[in-house]
């Protein structure tokens, strides 16, 4: 079983070095972004699968395509491989009838969620931001429709509701890679069967830009809380303080904040024990870890020792926004 790798994130290495180190599966090459300007010079900078593809051809030849687009001179390149089938996970682009006509046993995709919910690119972090209680990782046959195809194989998470984005995305990570090679040796067998989504069950999820992470006061703070968790460790979660931006990074619900008059936004004092409080559109948020742009993280205790009229004396109290 010769199998093409598509991926480009970090979530996506594991399932790549699974496929590389299982018996009766050889890596028949890679597919991945190519490299994008990053960082202050705007250096090209490999994805995360093309990082970890050239540390594995250390002990293998196989060869790491990075087409700009899947036209013609990348169908011919693939086909030189003779693939039997593609394994995609989080690639980002859509594969044509053309190119999965290359792939004798056709391909699979992985994504993390249970489809048909959260069709589209930002599972994970919709699975947190909607507070839901358990989530999982589908492998599913490649359809012409994203994420439509017929499910070969379910993993279910449970959430317990203190998840990033991040963390949730090293637990798909690992989860997938241990389904996938045993999923591709039944393949290889003609013992994998799919079951069809029923389509009318359907939800979907966009992609997340960066003005998705400023923060509306007038949210609960449940709703906020969630959002801080869904947006780390992108784009993160900011309000603005005196003109600065401020990025919230830790926070929680406070559990006992009383009543409070003040508007949403209003930076209402601290708590000893739970952080800064700021009231919200509903309830109180008790915030443990802020940034100032260009400046370091900071537990709340050290953010208000060098930002002491942050809190704002009882008469005039610091306004976010």
């Amino acid at each position: 079983m010769r199998v093409l790798f598509a991926g480009s994130p970090a979530i996506a290495v594991p399932s790549l070095e699974a496929i590389f180190n299982s018996d009766k599966i050889e890596l028949a090459g890679v597919l991945t972004n190519p490299d994008t300007p990053k960082g202050r010079h705007k250096t090209p900078q490999p994805t995360e699968v093309c990082e970890a593809a050239d540390k594995l051809q250390n002990n293998a030849i196989f060869p790491v395509l990075k087409p700009e687009k899947l036209g013609s001179w990348a169908r011919e390149q693939i086909s030189l491989l003779k693939p039997d089938l593609l394994v995609s996970f989080a690639y980002g682009r859509i594969f044509g009838p053309k190119f999965l006509a290359l792939f004798p046993l056709g391909g699979i995709n992985i994504h993390p969620s249970l489809l048909p919910k959260y069709r589209g690119p930002s599972p994970i972090q919709s699975a947190i931001i909607n507070r839901d209680t358990i989530t999982g990782i589908t492998i599913q046959t490649l359809a012409h429709e994203m994420d439509c195809g017929d499910i070969l194989a379910v993993e279910r998470v449970q959430l317990t509701g203190k998840e990033t984005a991040g963390s949730l995305s090293d637990i798909m990570a690992f989860k997938a890679a241990e389904m996938l090679p045993e999923l591709i040796k039944n393949i290889a067998l003609g013992k994998a069967e799919g079951t069809a989504q029923n389509h009318n069950e359907a939800s979907y999820c966009a992609l997340i830009s960066k003005e998705a992470g400023v923060i509306n006061w007038n949210l609960s703070a449940v709703e906020i809380e969630a959002l801080i968790r869904g947006f780390d460790p992108w784009p993160l979660c900011r309000t603005i303080h005196n003109g600065r931006e401020l990025l919230i990074l830790k926070a929680d619900v406070y559990k006992d904040p009383g009543v409070s008059q003040k508007g949403a936004g209003v930076v209402l004092g601290i708590d000893k024990q739970y952080g800064i409080l700021i009231q919200t559109g509903d309830g109180v948020l008790a915030v443990t870890e802020l940034q100032y742009q260009t400046k370091k993280a900071l537990f709340w205790r050290d953010f208000i020792n060098g930002a002491r009229d942050f809190t704002g004396p009882d008469h005039c109290p610091a306004q976010l926004g």
